[in-house]
């Protein structure tokens, strides 16, 4: 049975952020809110956590999770930054976007684009989100809470509770944070490629669209 947590959700209550970091290090799922919409997130590196979030939202295994960081310093560690997307980050993050960039060998093989050998990641505008990686110390493997049949994430945290009850460990409660998911941008090539236009303005990019 899925624990509730009623978070703050601009000044998250220290206690509960700690119990729900410790719930992930105990191979916990939780769900979460972030500045789009509501997550599913576990540990980086836990397999059997992951592959709950893809028995969850019936995911292949061509996904595309995401790796959510507290900042670039993080990002830096998992992904190839040159002095080009180190700019367009530092101007896009913290913000609702989720960027595709090369993986380093910090990233599981298995959590990486096969082909391209790639790893979304982004860094979010949300103070829960936030106070959570403070507290792990370490990023999130992180999917939106789109559930299978559905056609916008759910948002309500009652509702996630009774239709998830049974399939994670706990589900932080700060209120409704939107349906609008990341934009996501990939920055592997020369000229910014706008995947999916979402909530992150995609201005600033002078991208073009896929």
């Amino acid at each position: 049975m899925a624990q509730y947590f009623s978070i703050h959700p601009t000044h998250p209550q220290p206690r509960l952020i700690g119990q729900a970091a410790a719930i992930l290090r105990g191979g916990g799922v939780l769900v979460y809110p972030t500045d789009s919409c509501y997550a599913l997130g576990c540990r980086l590196g836990d397999k059997n956590a992951t592959e709950r979030i893809r028995s969850i939202r019936q995911l292949g295994p061509m996904h595309h999770f995401a790796l959510v960081c507290r900042n670039l310093s993080e990002i830096s560690r998992y992904a190839r930054v040159d002095n080009r997307v180190y700019r367009l980050l530092k101007a896009a993050t913290p913000g609702s976007y989720t960027f595709i960039l090369q993986a380093t060998r910090e990233v599981p093989r298995g959590l990486r684009n096969a082909g391209r050998r790639t790893i979304g990641l982004r860094v979010p505008d949300h103070p829960v989100a936030q106070a959570l990686l403070r507290e792990l110390d370490e990023p999130l493997l992180s999917s939106t809470l789109l559930l299978p049949g559905d056609d916008l994430p759910l948002n309500d945290a009652q509702q996630i509770r009774g239709r998830l009850e049974h399939r994670v460990e706990l589900v932080l409660d700060a209120g409704s944070c939107g349906i609008e998911m990341t934009t996501v941008v990939d920055l592997t090539q020369p000229q910014p490629t706008i995947l999916r236009a979402g909530k992150g303005s995609t201005a600033l990019f002078g991208a073009h669209i896929a």
